[in-house]
């Protein structure tokens, strides 16, 4: 099946047990065993849940993997993930990654006595050179977030394959309707699934996926053991969310690109980092190994001043942390996704004071410029004139 038909013929679909067209909640803590010498396939929710089970197996068929498993947050899949890992592993990690993931990889996993190098995995040959006798993985985040660098997959697999290295690639920008990890040679994908597979901003998830059984039976012992399971009530939103996702993208993509090419060409505007521009830098390799470039974009206004002057005068973006919903959203790295990532590790990594993220939501683009328009043409000065956008700015 192709993906819009998978996404609503697969175990989202229709309850076994009732024919329900949309799997039931299933309220309950524990469950009665008829026969204690043959235990039923659920015994305690934390161990497992029919609904939660259906999104599982739901993740799993999207992403071609054998094993999926929802968290209660993308934090908690990504969390646990890492505890795969044993006192005195080395990860090699891609620099740009989430705020929350470095917080948790420099403030919590240090202290278990893992170690990490950040390299920039855009440079696939750096990620061999960071390469130790004790590393035993490698993380990626691609697009990353919030500069959108393109790290090629199946190269990095390949290098990770010769030393029997785990990769595990975040995949919420893309989704598996654009991009599919463990395809390109990925051992597991993660989602924050508050993102776009939910999709409407009301239910915080995570959810990962292994490429194979063996794997997924260690991940299972670390969901079960720390229990942080994704409720019944929040399965089913994502589920719900997960049958949209295709209509949904599609519109925000194409949103997205608009906007990113008229932002290119804008005078008030000192770079954009979106990955559906000719002239970025992962341009080519996006188009290899993914089938879209997403609804997200960053760009730069050069200052903190003209990005506060900017939120304070658009009136369609919500003004939030988060990214991947109907609405078009607006978020401010530097006090929002990437607050832990202290100062000097922000600018060496792109994210200024003047760079703000938009994830473009279902809103009509035309709509969406003008807001912006009218939002960018009331900024104070640049620091520096731009002179050569202006004449570009003129064609638009």
């Amino acid at each position: 099946m192709n993906f819009a038909t998978k996404v609503l013929h697969g175990s989202t679909g229709i309850d076994p047990f009732t024919g329900a067209s949309s799997v039931p909640i299933y309220q309950a803590s524990t469950f009665h065993q008829f026969d204690i010498d043959q235990p039923g396939t659920y015994d305690y929710a934390r161990s497992g849940n029919p609904t939660r089970h259906a999104l599982e197996e739901a993740i799993a068929a999207l992403e071609g993997g054998a094993r999926g498993f929802a968290f209660s947050s993308g934090m908690a899949a990504i969390s646990s993930v890492f505890m795969l890992f044993s006192a005195g592993d080395h990860i090699v990690v891609a620099e740009d990654v989430y705020g929350g993931t470095f917080r948790f990889l420099t403030r919590v996993l240090s202290r278990m006595g893992i170690s990490v190098t950040f390299v920039d995995a855009t440079q696939t040959e750096a990620v061999r050179a960071a390469i130790t006798p004790a590393t035993r993985g490698v993380y990626l985040e691609t697009p990353s977030n919030p500069t959108l660098k393109v790290t090629d997959i199946a190269a990095v697999s390949a290098i990770a394959k010769e030393h029997d290295l785990l990769v595990i690639v975040d995949n919420t920008f893309l989704t598996p309707y654009y991009q599919r990890p463990l395809e390109l040679g990925a051992d597991i994908v993660i989602h924050s699934a508050t993102k776009f597979i939910g999709g409407h901003s009301d239910v915080v998830a995570g959810l990962a996926v292994t490429r194979d059984e063996a794997l997924g039976e260690q991940l299972y012992l670390i969901q079960n053991g720390m229990g942080a399971v994704l409720g019944v009530q929040d399965c089913w939103l994502v589920m719900r969310g997960l049958k949209t996702l295709k209509a949904r993208l599609d519109v925000s993509t194409k949103s997205a690109g608009v906007l990113a090419e008229w932002l290119s060409c804008h005078p008030e505007v000192s770079r954009v980092y979106y990955t559906g521009l000719a002239e970025h830098p992962g341009h080519l390799v996006q188009q290899k190994q993914a089938s879209g470039h997403g609804a997200v974009l960053s760009f730069d206004v050069g200052s903190r001043e003209r990005a506060k002057a900017l939120f304070d005068r658009v009136k369609l973006p919500i003004v939030a942390v988060s990214l991947g919903a109907v609405e078009t959203i607006l978020s401010y790295p530097v006090m929002m996704s990437h607050a832990a990532m202290p100062a000097e590790e922000r600018q060496a990594r792109g994210i200024t004071d003047g760079l703000i993220r938009l994830s473009a939501g279902l809103e009509d683009a035309d709509d969406l410029l003008a807001d912006l328009k009218q939002a960018l043409e009331a900024l104070p000065p640049l620091p520096s004139a731009i002179p050569s956008k202006k004449e570009a700015y003129s064609r638009v």
